[in-house]
């Protein structure tokens, strides 16, 4: 089961979650869709997640390049 988190001050995602045992990181977009995001090592996600990062411009310039596609729940 994924353990979102939601994500205040954002416009472009409303929750995150990150799966360590198989390195994905879900995304949760305001639209309610759910996208998953590929071979994202722990580095990535504390990247991703840090301090005054853009959440967006993070997805656009890194996750958008790993594998990825809409989450099924």
């Amino acid at each position: 089961m994924i353990e979102w988190i939601a994500v205040v001050g954002s416009k472009r995602i409303t929750a995150e979650a990150y799966d360590a045992t198989t390195e994905t990181i879900y995304v949760r977009f305001p639209n309610g869709v759910e996208w998953r995001y590929a071979a994202c090592s722990l580095e990535v996600w504390q990247a991703f997640r840090a301090p005054g990062q853009s959440r967006g411009k993070y997805i656009h310039d890194v996750l958008n390049h790993k594998p990825n596609g809409r989450h099924a729940t």
